[in-house]
């Protein structure tokens, strides 16, 4: 088995009638690696983000993770691959307001029996590791039942962050989770995040235009550096 979690070779990629937006000659992501991923807006963080959930397909090249070609897989297979093996942060949290915390925090694991296998195998029950991972991130017990949407944007984005880590999925990617929180909270989220990542032996890419936070990570890169399709104003 590589040690490297993610691996892209000569990857491509373009938006229909658009110029190609990637071109990565060669990227990895190790195993339990922290990365802190810089970029302007609209220089295809986002879009790389994509390509490694198999969200969106490469024009050319290679992306394996965990050793599978995400290429070769089917968009449904790739749908469940993602489930089984990602966990996403996202900028805007897409907490689904009309469920309560806990039912937020359990979603991966209705559709992913792997993820939620191994929270039951770890915790003794899906509930027992949503409850455990909350306690972790700062949330107390009385939060599990009330509504996503009644909570304080600090509080959502620690439930984001407990749904994308139930179950061990070996990567954790963050996409600016971090925006709407002070410096620090933001350092504190982070630390948090840290250890929990640890604790799974999962991998996380952390995508963020503050770079301040940057040297929190076991190595920081700018998209430019990889991608000979930037512009100079990206470089």
């Amino acid at each position: 088995m590589s040690s490297a979690l993610i691996s892209l070779s000569n990857l491509g990629f373009a938006w229909p009638g658009q110029a190609e937006l990637l071109d990565i000659p060669s990227f990895t992501l190790q195993r339990g690696e922290t990365l802190f991923l810089k970029g302007p807006s609209g220089s295809g963080k986002t879009t790389l983000l994509g390509l490694l959930g198999g969200v969106q397909q490469a024009r050319r090249g290679s992306i394996r993770l965990l050793d599978q070609e995400l290429g070769a897989l089917s968009a449904g297979a790739r749908d469940h691959f993602r489930v089984d093996h990602t966990g996403y942060i996202f900028q805007q949290f897409n907490l689904l307001p009309f469920l309560s915390v806990r039912e937020n925090v359990e979603l991966p694991c209705h559709f992913s029996r792997l993820r939620a296998s191994r929270a039951a195998q770890r915790h003794g029950s899906v509930d027992a590791a949503a409850a455990t991972l909350l306690g972790h991130l700062g949330l107390t017990a009385e939060l599990l039942g009330r509504r996503a949407d009644s909570l304080s944007i600090g509080q959502q984005q620690r439930v984001a962050a407990a749904r994308a880590l139930i179950g061990q999925p070996e990567l954790v990617i963050a996409d600016e989770p971090t925006s709407a929180l002070d410096a620090d909270a933001r350092e504190a989220f982070l630390q948090l995040l840290f250890a929990e990542c640890r604790e799974a032996g999962a991998s996380l890419l952390f995508v963020s235009h503050d770079q301040s936070l940057a040297r929190l990570f076991d190595r920081s890169l700018a998209l430019a550096e990889l991608n000979r399709a930037a512009t100079p104003a990206e470089v």
